[in-house]
């Protein structure tokens, strides 16, 4: 915790893109990694501050924060104190200890899926980037939604929507050879006009279906991840993640959560 924290090196550790390392830490933590490591850091800090007679700028420096302004930010995000009252007789700070794993059965519920091999094809559409740290983009994309929903974007896509697959279309990519974005788009040979446009790459995807609110396909997002792929016989491909919204109402929604994956080398 005292190192530089490149999720880069986690994600190839891991071999995986940081992308898929810092979703997948999510659902399996219940916690984005970032936060994690800011809980872990801030818990060791305040040890190294109470009973002893370091200086809090040495302490933010130890645990990489250049400034005392933001040390002091993150400590009091986590521990609801400034660092200063930390060596006060009586206060009260949070510990929280390092990631434990253990065995649990999953797998009551079923999922079905299928594989697909399918060929490139063109979107056009609107995008936002995609941020190092996904915990940011839990807030950025659903804004992205609210805002093609209500300025007619979403209407002028589904009116060029001409080629398969079928639907409004969420479109992650974080590959190492272009930027990270998020695109809200349609599969369409027509003009792009205005939009911007993307060739998804060939590659085999494995498709779950769902429906409910927008919350529920987070969840089978975070099952597909935890439950079924470490038991599959397939690990993550090189390619886009992709969400088909063959019913977009956000309370009643009916999709397709694509996931692209490659057999797992014995």
């Amino acid at each position: 915790m005292t190192d530089e924290i490149s999720y880069e090196q986690l994600g190839r550790i891991a071999c995986c893109s940081a992308f898929h390392f810092q979703r997948m830490f999510t659902y399996m933590a219940g916690v984005p990694l970032s936060e994690y490591i800011r809980r872990r850091k801030m818990s060791l800090a305040a040890v190294d501050l109470q009973g002893s007679d370091a200086k809090i700028i040495d302490v933010a420096g130890k645990y990489g924060y250049s400034s005392p302004t933001a040390f002091n930010r993150a400590f009091q995000s986590v521990h609801g104190i400034a660092p200063s009252t930390v060596k006060n007789e009586g206060v009260s700070v949070k510990s929280f200890p390092p990631i434990t794993f253990k065995i649990t059965v999953k797998g009551v519920e079923e999922m079905e899926y299928r594989i697909e091999t399918k060929e490139t094809f063109r979107i056009v559409g609107v995008s936002v980037p995609l941020q190092k740290d996904i915990e940011e983009n839990f807030a950025v994309i659903p804004a992205k939604w609210q805002e093609v929903s209500t300025d007619g974007t979403l209407q002028k896509l589904v009116g060029m929507m001409n080629a398969k697959p079928v639907g409004v279309l969420g479109i992650s990519t974080f590959n190492d050879t272009e930027p990270w974005k998020y695109y809200i788009a349609v599969a369409s040979s027509d003009d792009k006009g205005g939009f911007e446009e993307y060739t998804v790459p060939a590659a085999t995807w494995a498709i779950f279906a769902g429906k409910g609110t927008n919350q529920s396909i987070q969840e089978l997002e975070r099952r597909i991840v935890t439950e079924w792929l470490p038991t599959s016989g397939y690990e993550y491909g090189n390619a886009p993640d992709i969400e088909v919204y063959i019913n977009p109402d956000p309370q009643n929604a009916q999709y397709e959560v694509w996931i692209p994956v490659v057999k797992k080398q014995v």
